[in-house]
C-alpha cells in the first residue's frame, strides 16, 4: 500500500493554554486520517457496521512526540499499513508540519482490530474489504 496523506489545520480548540497542540489530539488527527483512508476506497464505517456487522477498534497505540504543533499550523497526517493480520491492521502514522521543512511532530504505530459489533470479539476482515483495499483475491 502506498502512503495516504490527510491535511489537518490546528484550531484553537486543539491547543492548550500555551497554544500548543494537546498531545491526545494527535490521536484524533490520526483517527480522522484512517477514516479518510477507508473512504478513499469507497468504504464507509457506518456501512461496515450496518452491512457486515463489524467495526474497527484501536487495540494499541504507541506514540512518540518530537516537536510541538501550534495554533493555526497546517499539518499532514501520513499513513501506511505496516502489517496486516487476519483480523487486524497495523498503521504506521506520522504528523508533519506542512511547511518548507516538513518537520515530523510525532510518529505512531496504531493497531486496529476488526471486531464483530454484536459480540465485540475479533473477526476476520471480510474478503470483499481485503479485495477492495489490497487487491487480494
Amino acid at each position: 500500500m502506498s502512503e495516504f496523506s490527510w491535511p489537518v489545520r490546528v484550531y484553537y480548540e486543539d491547543t492548550d493554554s500555551g497554544g500548543v497542540v494537546y498531545y491526545a489530539n494527535y490521536l484524533r488527527f490520526m483517527e480522522r486520517a484512517r477514516t479518510e483512508w477507508l473512504r478513499s476506497f469507497g468504504v464507509e464505517q457506518d456501512k461496515l457496521l450496518s452491512q457486515d456487522g463489524i467495526i474497527f477498534a484501536v487495540r494499541s497505540a504507541n506514540v512518540e512526540f518530537f516537536r510541538p504543533g501550534r495554533f493555526n499550523d497546517r499539518l499532514t497526517v501520513v499513513s501506511t499499513i505496516a502489517s496486516r493480520g487476519r483480523a487486524s491492521l497495523v498503521f504506521a502514522q506520522k504528523v508533519v508540519r506542512d511547511d518548507d521543512n516538513r518537520e515530523t511532530l510525532c510518529v505512531a504505530e496504531v493497531k486496529v482490530a476488526c471486531v464483530n459489533a454484536a459480540t465485540m470479539k475479533p473477526q476476520a476482515i471480510p474478503p470483499n474489504l481485503i479485495t477492495e483495499i489490497f487487491g487480494d483475491r
